[in-house]
């Protein structure tokens, strides 16, 4: 079907709305509704909290009697199962609305799809597939969890002109400006998760909060320590909401992590270290949707070898610290050209002095999740 200029102003409103759900919805997907009768805008909602009503709801109750014969725009196919909510599938059927037009159609496999297939049995005209790419972005991890049983990982760099992310004795603040580690707050407060490695918490004792910003919910904060190295009184520990992934026994450390609050996960893989693919399944199976990897070059070259990164978000200073410094992922060596792992540049722009890139990995067929 064939979309005209205003149904992609108006699909374009309900991905406005939907990104006021950018800190708060976890684990629920962004979504954004805009009820049109007539050419003009009757009602508008968004989806910003688990538990409470979903955007269609919030939208068809502003709209009132002129929902009758109106469109529906919404971010994502209506849902047709009761969860936490009844589903919308009845509201806008209850309220009269004569067509829904989704920008996608739901990743969830208790809906994908019957959503639209129900209003349509029903009498409704659907249409989907309006500005997809932009409300698939929105929801990147909703997705993945969906339809890949992972999380969606992106990792998180700080880095000086030369590719280095600390000096050789360890030393990394700060490489980038006050305004890059601001930025790095917004992304902080729309994922889930936070993972670090244990070196870094050993060197830089980080907290891994979300502050300066409003927002109502702290991600978890996930540490991938091997031998449970975590010092009992780590900053990171202090906030609560942590979960530490260990491989190796040690009753005594486990017991006194425990009582200062945090979980802990024992996954090892053959080599004795954390199995990264079961963490993050792990993390899948408890309802996270995105992961902000924030790591040193260990953890970091572990993730990108075994193709768990799915987006790198590269804050650059334009500073050099030469060639003993720490690099951006310890990896084994390559040997040939053909071995480079591929990145697709999707954004690139200055924030203060320093550059935001990001990129997605390029699924070759040596490098596929």
């Amino acid at each position: 079907m064939s979309f005209t200029a205003d149904d992609h102003l108006y699909m374009s409103r309900a991905l406005q709305l939907a990104e006021q759900g950018l800190y708060s919805t976890q684990p629920n997907p962004r979504v954004g509704c805009v009820i049109v009768k007539d050419g003009k805008i009757v009602g508008e909602g968004a989806h910003l909290k688990a538990g409470e009503p979903h955007a269609e709801v919030f939208a068809i109750k502003q709209a009132g009697n002129a929902a009758k014969d109106a469109t529906a725009y919404v971010t994502l196919e209506p849902c047709s199962y009761t969860g936490r909510t009844p589903p919308c599938t009845h509201a806008l059927l209850e309220a009269g609305i004569a067509k829904v037009i989704a920008a996608m159609v739901d990743p969830n496999p208790l809906v994908a799809g019957s959503g639209l297939a129900h209003l349509q049995a029903n009498g409704i005209e659907t249409a989907s597939g309006l500005m997809q790419a932009q409300a698939s972005a929105l929801n990147s991890g909703f997705i993945s969890r969906m339809s890949r049983n992972l999380p969606f990982l992106r990792c998180k760099i700080a880095a000086s002109l030369d590719g280095k992310t600390a000096l050789n004795n360890g030393a990394s603040q700060w490489i980038t400006s006050e305004a890059a580690r601001l930025d790095v707050q917004h992304w902080r407060a729309r994922s889930c998760a936070i993972l670090t490695g244990i070196g870094t918490v050993l060197s830089d004792n980080p907290s891994m909060t979300v502050r300066d910003l409003q927002t109502n919910r702290q991600p978890l904060k996930v540490i991938v320590d091997s031998r449970l190295q975590t010092p009992i009184d780590a900053k990171i520990l202090q906030s609560g909401n942590i979960l530490i992934a260990f491989a190796q026994s040690n009753p005594q450390k486990e017991a006194q992590l425990l009582a200062a609050g945090a979980q802990v996960l024992c996954i090892p893989n053959d080599a004795g270290k954390v199995c990264l693919k079961t963490l993050l399944r792990h993390l899948a199976s408890c309802e996270i949707n995105e992961v902000l990897s924030e790591a040193g070059e260990g953890l970091n070259g572990a993730l990108m070898a075994q193709g768990l990164i799915d987006e790198v978000l590269l804050y650059c200073a334009p500073k050099i610290m030469g060639s003993t410094a720490k690099g951006l992922f310890a990896m084994p060596e390559l040997t040939q050209m053909s071995q480079a792992i591929h990145l697709d540049i999707i954004e690139m722009r200055q924030i203060g002095v320093d550059i935001r890139l990001r990129a997605k990995l390029v699924l070759t067929t040596n490098h596929a999740h």
